[in-house]
């Protein structure tokens, strides 16, 4: 019997991560440590419930933040390189001034996560709109948006490689 693929999602932790995180995977027991921690889905099935709760957020994170003129749920983004959601930021000149649109797309599979994974990709997006590099003041912006944001990536990640080996748990 052929040993299951390692995925990439978590590359970016240490191997001692890694391996615990392994042991879950090859034991069987991803499912129960996940669905513990989160037992249901969100229940934000449309765009504009989507819309409204990150415009919820960046009202009380980043009031002074540029504005997002959509935020929807994408079936074109794959999960690939460890992206889970994008920004896109496009400028436009209209007659004598420059107009600018910031988007929030999350891919769909993130329709039936847990609330706290969604949460976190669109702290993540919205961090986007004052920080555009994944540096020191983009992880601290996320962490004061999102206390949790490190241990809600690690368990999003590790749902991740569970969906890749085993299927959906939500």
């Amino acid at each position: 019997m052929s040993k299951p693929k390692k995925s990439n999602y978590l590359s970016c932790y240490s191997p001692q991560v890694q391996q615990q995180a392994q042991a879950l995977l090859d034991n069987e027991k991803s499912a129960a440590w996940l669905l513990k921690k989160h037992p249901q889905a969100h229940e934000l099935a449309s765009e504009k419930a989507l819309y409204e709760y990150a415009q919820g957020i960046k009202n009380r994170f980043m009031r002074s933040s540029s504005p997002i003129s959509k935020v929807i749920y994408d079936d074109k983004i794959h999960i690939i390189n460890n992206a889970l959601g994008l920004h896109t930021y496009a400028s436009r000149v209209q007659g004598k001034k420059l107009k600018s649109k910031n988007e929030i797309r999350i891919s769909s599979l993130f329709r039936k996560v847990p609330e706290p994974f969604l949460r976190m990709i669109l702290v993540h997006e919205l961090a986007h709109l004052r920080e555009k590099e994944h540096d020191k003041a983009f992880y601290k912006l996320c962490c004061y948006m999102e206390p949790d944001y490190h241990q809600l990536e690690f368990e999003l990640r590790l749902y991740l490689c569970h969906r890749d080996r085993f299927g959906d748990l939500w």
